[in-house]
């Protein structure tokens, strides 16, 4: 499979919302069970310390994904066709993780090298 078979309501979500696989992973956790997730048990689910689980959330929550709810932080898409979309991605994540973790992780590279190639020293002829 490659990332051509990823349609392209979802290829573009990604590409516009999900800067990287824990992004996602979290997203999905989330999705996953609509109560409530506390910070602890959502980093300790994704591996991370809670500084950098918190980084994740906050990134989802300004992208209208995530509510802050009580003690911790819930699943609510602001949109339903943008809820629809994460519904396929889920499927297809569970499917063809490989080619999507390789979309979201073409994306994040090509805006690294444009990142670091701002900042490379160009000789003037």
């Amino acid at each position: 499979m490659n990332a051509a078979t990823i349609p392209g309501d979802v290829r573009r979500f990604l590409l516009a919302t999900i800067p990287t696989v824990p992004h996602l992973e979290a997203l999905l956790l989330l999705r996953g069970r609509p109560e409530e997730w506390p910070l602890a048990q959502l980093a300790s689910r994704l591996y991370v310390d809670a500084a950098n689980a918190t980084l994740l959330l906050d990134d989802l929550i300004a992208s209208g994904l995530v509510v802050v709810a009580g003690n911790g932080y819930r699943y609510a898409p602001a949109d339903a066709d943008v809820a629809t979309t994460i519904d396929t991605l889920a499927t297809l994540y569970a499917r063809q993780m490989v080619t999507v973790a390789e979309l979201i992780h073409s994306s994040s590279d090509r805006k690294a090298h444009r990142f670091a190639d701002a900042f490379r020293l160009r000789k003037d002829s």
